[in-house]
């Protein structure tokens, strides 16, 4: 399984940027996720969408990131408006291959990783 992402760049504070999460060697996706990781801190779960198209999203990003999925061609989004500089960081697309409850909080249950790429919000 391959996950490649794009997207990433640098934008001002209250912008907007569209992160994609191209995904190959796989036949089903069962939950796949965006987790981001800042300079000297620990990874974490951004948002999440099973199968069945249900999304959850860690508490700072609600309202803000949407995460999207298009079943026919496999591929990931997340849609990240209002962006703050504490939004920072390397994002990552990740795959959990097995169906079940999906959420930001068990990245470790994910077994497949993007290489990451890199979000730099300025004030």
């Amino acid at each position: 399984v391959q996950l490649v992402e794009s997207g990433g760049g640098e934008v001002q504070a209250g912008g907007s940027l569209k992160l994609s999460c191209a995904v190959s060697g796989y036949t089903r996706l069962w939950c796949m996720g965006w987790f981001r990781q800042a300079p000297g801190e620990e990874r974490e779960g951004v948002a999440t969408v099973d199968s069945d198209g249900m999304a959850r999203y860690e508490d700072s990003v609600k309202g803000r990131f949407t995460i999207s999925r298009d079943s026919a061609e496999n591929p990931l989004y997340l849609q990240m408006n209002s962006l703050k500089p504490e939004d920072s960081g390397i994002y990552y697309c990740a795959h959990r291959p097995w169906p079940g409850y999906c959420s930001p909080d068990q990245d470790r249950e994910f077994s497949y990783w993007g290489q990451g790429i890199q979000v730099t919000v300025s004030t």
